[in-house]
């Protein structure tokens, strides 16, 4: 494989938006359209999960997919993203859920290590009177 030369590819880059400017040039660009509230119902009937499986697909409380589905509420940042590709690729999405959902049921068989990162630990739950010593320890320092 050829090594690059990121210099020379940063020079002619610039160059290229100074030709642009000058109006020389007409640069190449590309939109794309991600999902809204509105198209969450039919991505989550296309994949065929209830709203508690895509809640969980997507990381999400049900409570909020309610929401993105009654449209009172926008999904954002990789919810949108996520969306996107469970809307042109369902096969894909229900595939990898599925492989996730395998794991997370037969864990026994798979060293620790090859599981980080796949699985998360459910976060510990903590007293209001847990987080009144822990904010008095760091006002004490």
């Amino acid at each position: 494989m050829a090594r690059r030369n990121l210099a020379v590819e940063l020079i002619e880059g610039i160059e290229e938006i100074r030709a642009w400017k000058r109006g020389e040039v007409k640069l190449k660009s590309s939109t794309v359209e991600l999902p809204r509230a509105a198209d969450v119902p039919q991505i989550r009937k296309a994949l065929g999960y209830s709203q508690q499986e895509f809640a969980a697909l997507m990381g999400v409380s049900v409570g909020t997919l309610r929401n993105w589905e009654q449209a009172r509420r926008e999904p954002h940042g990789p919810a949108r993203s996520l969306l996107l590709v469970a809307s042109s690729n369902p096969a894909a999405v229900r595939g990898a859920f599925e492989k996730l959902a395998g794991l997370r049921r037969k864990p026994r068989g798979l060293r620790a290590r090859e599981l980080k990162g796949i699985i998360r630990r459910p976060r510990k739950a903590v007293s209001v009177e847990d987080m009144r010593k822990a904010v008095a320890r760091r006002a004490g320092r």
